[in-house]
């Protein structure tokens, strides 16, 4: 029997599957297994690699096979996904992932800690209310409507609404079976107003106490709140061969077929969203000054601007410049 190399696990609640390969890609092993006997069977496994999506779940059962040693490996579903056969099922899809970790230019996830899990959790649940505070305005809005009322967007405005709705003209014109409904949602509004303040102000003190967060806020344009999402969510530095496929921020992309534009010629590349165009990395330390360029310098203890002319510093001098501006010197 061949010798186990790689391990693609499709992981779910309860009915796990295990796909294994050799050297040569070819099949082992195709198994179901169950949440209870996962730990177990892969305790009798040697030491391989085991591939998973990058889904729910998949760092704390990343974080359990690494106890047992093996070196895990998680994959983006998005990269998955192309090696799906048809007929889509568990077996398939442990194929699919096995068969996706064995390649040689597959890109992989950084396995988290807990802490790290939990530093970013702040962010999520300010995120939830966020959006629990937008659904709950637009619901007003849209009912007040249904009465002829047209209250403006923001949330600056519902504090006037509130008050409008107690004991003015808005109030003795709708019905009296719709005032306690609306009293009841300007409360909850207030309720979430109030979380959404307190989870800011962990998030402020957690930056006053992250030194690498204190550098970034000297970046214009990144507060508390940016800066510790770029520490807490954004993946390790380290795991990038290059600046140009780090995720932080914009990067190069090439617009047209024309080769690499040199330092100095008239034709230059235009920023979007997306991978490195192949522009070597002096090209790219030419639009250094863009936010998310410097809050990498920032945090790795990087300092100036190789190619800084004016115009570049009078941006970095004021915030609102970064609006509608296009990233050139």
């Amino acid at each position: 029997m061949s010798k186990v190399i790689t391990i693609g696990l499709d992981i779910a609640k309860n009915v796990f599957h295990a796909h294994g390969a050799d050297e040569r890609g070819a099949m082992v092993f195709s198994r179901k297994l169950t949440r209870g006997k996962l730990l177990e069977f892969f305790a009798g496994q040697p030491a391989c690699t085991v591939a998973l999506e990058a889904c729910g779940g998949a760092h704390h059962w990343a974080r359990q096979l690494q106890a047992l040693g093996h070196d895990v490996r998680l994959i983006p579903p998005a990269y998955v996904k192309p090696f799906v056969k048809r007929n889509k099922n568990d077996a398939v899809d442990a194929e699919a992932i096995c068969e996706a970790a064995q390649r040689p230019g597959m890109r992989f996830v950084a396995v988290k800690t807990e802490e790290q899990q939990a530093a970013g959790l702040v962010f999520r649940t300010r995120d939830l209310v966020v959006r629990q505070r937008t659904q709950l305005i637009n619901a007003i809005r849209g009912h007040l409507a249904e009465y002829g009322w047209v209250a403006p967007r923001g949330t600056a405005s519902m504090t006037m609404l509130a008050d409008l709705l107690e004991d003015g003209d808005i109030a003795s014109s709708l019905p009296e079976a719709a005032r306690p409904m609306f009293k009841l949602m300007i409360d909850l509004l207030s309720e979430l107003e109030e979380q959404i303040a307190t989870l800011d102000r962990e998030i402020g003190r957690r930056a006053k106490e992250d030194e690498a967060a204190r550098r970034l806020m000297t970046i214009p344009g990144i507060g508390p709140i940016a800066a510790t999402a770029i520490i807490a969510l954004a993946p390790p530095i380290e795991t990038f061969a290059r600046g140009a496929t780090s995720p932080r921020g914009l990067v190069l992309h090439r617009a047209s077929t024309q080769p690499a534009a040199s330092s100095g010629s008239a034709a230059s590349p235009r920023w979007a969203s997306g991978r490195s165009g192949g522009y070597s990395s002096s090209a790219q330390a030419r639009w250094c000054c863009r936010p998310a360029g410097a809050a990498l310098r920032v945090v790795h203890g990087w300092s100036g601007c190789w190619r800084a002319s004016r115009a570049c510093l009078s941006r970095l001098r004021s915030p609102t410049r970064w609006r509608g501006w296009s990233g050139r010197c």
